[in-house]
């Protein structure tokens, strides 16, 4: 299997209900059935944002060097250890705060997954 799926924790802040601790945010990636796109998970009832986004991997790569967006996301470095996840919807904004090391470690997971597919389609 090269699907990739990743906890990550994160403090979500929205618009509905200001900042929360921590929670695990889930993200997935699979070469074979969407290989730009990464889906991200929220847990229910956080906001009024909806729990599920999902955004090219190019953009959240692109994300941890520069602030970068495309349509209702987008992400940049905050400071040396940190990325914000911003997402917009009718509902509200929500801004999503990882440990850029968590956001690098999946998208590797996510190169290595490409690089098996291929491998794997080979045989």
């Amino acid at each position: 299997m090269t699907a990739v799926e990743q906890r990550a924790r994160a403090h979500v802040v929205t618009d509905f209900a200001g900042e929360r601790s921590a929670v695990p945010v889930a993200l997935s990636y699979d070469p074979e059935s969407d290989p730009g796109a990464v889906h991200m998970t929220l847990p229910p009832g956080l906001g009024a944002t909806p729990d599920d986004w999902v955004f090219t991997r190019e953009l959240l790569e692109r994300g941890l060097r520069g602030p970068v967006a495309n349509g209702p996301v987008s992400i940049w470095p905050c400071g040396r250890a940190q990325a914000i996840v911003e997402l917009h919807s009718p509902g509200g904004v929500s801004l999503v705060q990882f440990d850029s090391r968590a956001l690098t470690r999946f998208l590797g997971r996510t190169y290595e997954a490409v690089a098996t597919a291929r491998v794997n389609r080979l045989r």
